[in-house]
């Protein structure tokens, strides 16, 4: 039997269970009917994800849809927002039930950890998988984290470990050989990033700026120095690295991979020296590291030290997708 695009609609995208009372209406008409709160400024964001681009297309579907809806919500943490609706639109070359119940499922995992409901989308037919989320969530008026407000004498933090994601595709392409102990952890950081949008809330009126890593450290912070116009000190040694990472290479290879894979959506923020001690006693709460790793300064660019003072040096700074 042929599947209908409304009929795809219907049965894996109508029935998420979630029903917000800020949702006059949701899917199923031309458009949805939704009701900001009052005091509060809109957060949008927007992520593709192409097959065999940013994701294999013969990855486990339930990660698929999980990673599609993730990507997007480590975006409004990096704001300090909380998640509120999101749309979405799925290109696919035929029509799987199978492959359909799995990437729902997997999508609205997430989406109901977090509260977020499916307001709208479309489907479409096409030469591959293309899977666009637009989100939409909300942060006190004024209060949004963003990129140009770090400050000089800043602190420079960052969640999490660096580099897994990076190494776990390393690994998928066959580049690197990961020690057993630690495969299933690096599949999991690659396909199923955890957004940190507890920490985003709670570094609001305490971090001067933030963004999430998407792109590899060097290259998203130095998006924060540029648009702040500042400069910025990182010691590279402090660098959270997961024993993953750390037993799978040497420790050049292990800091360049931290410094300069994507995926990894943890947060890289800035915060005034007078808010380590909230930070510090704040991140004993968190379910992840927080690690202080440079300064911001005078001037531009970013500077890679080590512990003894030497220069880092990086061949290039991160992912771009049209410069791969």
């Amino acid at each position: 039997m042929i599947i209908s695009e409304f009929s795809i609609i219907d049965r894996y995208f109508s029935t998420q269970g979630l029903n917000r009372l800020d949702v006059s209406l949701g899917i199923g008409d031309d458009c949805a009917l939704l009701l900001p709160p009052s005091g509060k400024e809109m957060v949008v964001t927007i992520d593709t994800l192409v097959a065999d681009i940013h994701f294999f297309s013969t990855t486990e579907p339930r990660n698929i849809g999980y990673k599609a809806l993730a990507v997007n919500l480590s975006d409004l943490a990096a704001m300090g927002a909380t998640p509120a609706w999101f749309t979405l639109a799925l290109t696919l070359p035929s029509i799987s039930e199978e492959w359909l119940e799995r990437f729902s499922s997997g999508l609205f995992d997430l989406a109901n950890l977090y509260g977020i409901q499916l307001v709208g989308g479309d489907t479409t037919h096409g030469s591959t998988i293309i899977i666009t989320v637009q989100a939409h969530g909300f942060v006190p008026m004024g209060q949004a984290l963003r990129r140009d407000s770090a400050k000089l004498g800043d602190v420079i933090y960052v969640t999490g470990t660096l580099g897994d994601a990076g190494l776990g595709l390393s690994a998928a392409y066959g580049r690197i050989v990961v020690p057993t102990e630690h495969c299933l952890y690096i599949e999991k950081r690659l396909e199923r990033p955890e957004p940190r949008i507890a920490q985003g809330l709670d570094l609001l009126g305490v971090a001067s700026a933030a963004i999430d890593l998407s792109d590899g450290l060097a290259q998203d912070l130095n998006h924060i120095i540029k648009r702040s116009r500042v400069g910025a000190f990182l010691d590279v040694d402090l660098l959270p690295l997961s024993p993953a990472l750390t037993d799978s290479m040497d420790r050049d290879t292990a800091l360049i991979t931290a410094l300069t894979s994507g995926d990894d959506y943890e947060l890289c923020f800035t915060a005034p020296l007078e808010g380590i001690v909230k930070i510090e006693d704040m991140a004993d709460t968190w379910n992840c590291h927080c690690t202080r790793i440079g300064t911001i300064t005078s001037g531009s660019g970013l500077k890679l030290v080590r512990a003894d003072g030497s220069t880092f040096h990086l061949e290039h700074l991160g992912y771009d997708h049209f410069c791969e």
